[in-house]
């Protein structure tokens, strides 16, 4: 069997923070493989060095490869399995072949700093991911520990907290963290500014301004929480029919008729590994999704297409929701077809030509049939009324 690759934890104090036996693996490598920052922490031990590629994750299983049978040693910043080079080796070569030395990790150097227990922080990466990923942790005394791209992401952050009124946040910026450079910077977000080192760690206590929009992860946000342009399933029948899909972590949902997104990104927002692939025909109603996804902090693959010829290829999806177009021909078998074991299917309709098929289904299949009825107090006259929205058939059945 081939020696497993090594992976070096390695903090901003280089060698003299590394343990013996990560100092000993270090120099007995043939190769040595990092980002030059991390190659130029520790000292020239006979190594071949390899500097990393970009973009490094398609260059790889190729360079891992050519230096096999080697005994290869891949430098990594902080706790390498904690959104790191680490999980993608394990992934890519299968434990066994994998030995990971860890070193102490940004998230709780910084919890070290600011006196808070790592069991009560949610720790969220920016490093190649948009600044809108910290939109669902944002919350009314939540402490966050964002792992920065660059110097630029603390600002970007701030704006963030502003924009959604929790400019009165506390922001701490701890830069080269255990390093010689240390430094640490306490403000809020309101009140940020300055140059940051690239190697920065933020760490928010969220404080709500009195005007700030509660977004919870719970089904049922406000719908003034999306873009729309009427073609939104409103707050009350989104939470009944999110209650008939049953996000679980790790899980993806098919949204048949995207609209206004709604299904798919409270779906998404449920768990940060929750997927959602959303299927609309119209192009505009599309592009309007794709910023109702990022504006609430979660990513959802827009298939712009008409099912059920869209659906071709996708992968197979543990949840499916069709909120339009139900009595397209073949759209429901379809839908029924590619549900894995245990799948949940739920349909909504608010036609007559839907509940028509829907009952026919339901006579077929069974599963859970309610016709929801939603009113709301409006002005009637000098006086107040209820008025009702259309009654929506949800039909939900699992597979």
């Amino acid at each position: 069997m081939p020696e497993p690759v090594a992976v070096v934890g390695v903090g901003a104090d280089g060698w003299d923070g590394l343990s013996p036996a990560a100092r000993s693996v270090v120099s007995a490598a043939e190769v040595l493989m990092g980002s030059p920052r991390q190659l130029d922490l520790v000292p020239d031990c006979g190594a071949e060095r390899v500097a990393w590629p970009s973009p490094l994750s398609e260059s790889l299983p190729g360079l891992l490869a050519e230096h096999r049978g080697r005994r290869v040693c891949v430098l990594a910043s902080g706790d390498p399995t904690l959104h790191g080079i680490g999980t993608t080796l394990t992934r890519l070569l299968g434990a066994d072949a994998v030995r990971v030395i860890p070193h102490p990790s940004s998230v709780s150097l910084a919890c070290a700093r600011l006196g808070w227990p790592q069991d009560q922080v949610q720790v969220v990466s920016l490093v190649g991911h948009p600044v809108e990923l910290v939109h669902p942790h944002v919350q009314p005394g939540r402490r966050l520990v964002v792992l920065s791209w660059g110097a630029h992401t603390p600002a970007e952050v701030a704006a963030l907290l502003q924009a959604r009124g929790y400019g009165g946040s506390s922001m701490t910026v701890l830069e080269q963290l255990g390093g010689p450079s240390e430094r640490v910077r306490t403000t809020t977000a309101a009140d940020w500014s300055g140059d940051v080192d690239a190697l920065n760690v933020i760490g928010v206590l969220c404080q709500a301004d009195r005007q700030a929009l509660l977004l919870p992860t719970v089904p049922g946000l406000p719908d003034d929480a999306y873009e729309n342009d009427g073609q939104l399933t409103k707050r009350e029948v989104r939470a009944v029919t999110l209650s008939r899909l049953a996000p679980v972590p790790g899980q993806l949902l098919w949204d048949v008729g995207g609209g206004a997104g709604s299904i798919g990104i409270e779906w998404s927002r449920h768990h940060p590994t929750c997927r959602a692939i959303s299927i609309e025909r119209d192009p505009d109603r599309a592009k309007r999704l794709d910023r109702n996804a990022a504006a609430l902090g979660v990513t959802v693959r827009t298939v712009l297409g008409e099912a059920p010829d869209a659906l071709d290829g996708l992968e197979t999806p543990d949840a499916i929701f069709v909120g339009g177009g139900a009595t397209a021909p073949g759209l429901i078998e379809a839908c029924w077809d590619a549900l894995a074991p245990g799948g949940r299917l739920v349909v909504n309709g608010v036609t007559l030509e839907t509940e028509t098929l829907v009952a026919k289904w339901y006579g077929e299949l069974g599963g859970d049939l309610v016709r929801l009825d939603v009113q709301r107090a409006a002005a009637v006259g000098t006086m107040t009324g209820w008025r009702p929205a259309m009654p929506v058939t949800i039909w939900s059945v699992t597979k």
